[in-house]
């Protein structure tokens, strides 16, 4: 990925569509760095940052929890 332009996720697509103000903030990815080290390449405090876990239940319904960085 080119530092220069950024990917175009679904996500950007929506805060485009909905005008909603945003900023790229890029830092490089380790595997299994986490949210600590995510936090630590953007120079904010680990609580700053959120995490989203995407799972199933027992029953395949779709899960999505957020919670903070130091968590």
């Amino acid at each position: 990925m080119s530092r220069d332009k950024p990917p175009v996720t679904p996500a950007v697509r929506v805060l485009r569509a909905q005008r909603v103000e945003f900023s790229d903030h890029f830092y490089s990815y380790h595997p299994k760095g986490g949210a600590e080290l995510g936090a630590q390449e953007l120079g904010v405090h680990p609580h700053q940052v959120i995490k989203t876990l995407i799972m199933e239940d027992e029953a395949g319904n779709p899960m999505i929890v957020l919670m903070y960085g130091d968590q």
